[in-house]
């Protein structure tokens, strides 16, 4: 019996994360933006175990609508949080089931980092799938993602118009 209500509560927070992805779209209101930074340009080699690198070769991937092979970039547990709460996915299915909902495909423009956490500010395009990124193709988009061992752990949807540091008078 707790298989089945494990395997309901499974499929009630892909539901969630489905639904919120439909709504929120490639949008976001949360902020991340660290004191320090370091920028670096798309044009940039990056080994492909580096965060940057690492991004790079996920949404090239999933740009391309290999959604199984994108969720491959995912560790399980990892966290993602697409304008909901941060949300644990702790199975491929669940991996490949976020990947799937992202209805826009991306096109890495430039990354900076501020300790664990490495943006990567990315050009929305089409992509084959489900779904389709409408008025998003063309628009800018800011994901902040935590990378560990080659993998993303985290992946945290951010406002595409970075907040100024340092309190606001």
């Amino acid at each position: 019996m707790g298989g089945i209500i494990n395997a309901m509560r499974s499929k009630l927070a892909i539901a969630l994360v489905l639904a919120v992805a439909v709504g929120v779209g490639c949008g976001g209101h949360n902020t991340f933006e660290g004191s320090k930074r370091s920028e670096r340009a798309s044009g940039s080699a990056a080994s492909p175990r580096t965060p940057e690198g690492v991004i790079r070769a996920w949404a090239d991937t999933l740009r391309r609508g290999d959604v199984r092979g994108a969720s491959e970039f995912f560790s399980l547990p990892s966290i993602i949080s697409n304008g909901t709460p941060p949300i644990e996915l702790r199975t491929r299915a669940e991996v490949r089931a976020f990947n799937s909902s992202l209805p826009c495909g991306a096109q890495l423009l430039r990354t900076y980092s501020s300790g664990r956490y490495t943006t990567a500010v990315f050009r929305l395009t089409e992509r084959p799938g489900p779904g389709r990124c409408g008025p998003g193709t063309g628009q800018t988009a800011r994901t902040t993602f935590v990378v560990r061992g080659g993998k993303i752990v985290q992946w945290r949807r951010v406002s595409d118009s970075p907040q100024p540091s340092g309190p606001v008078v």
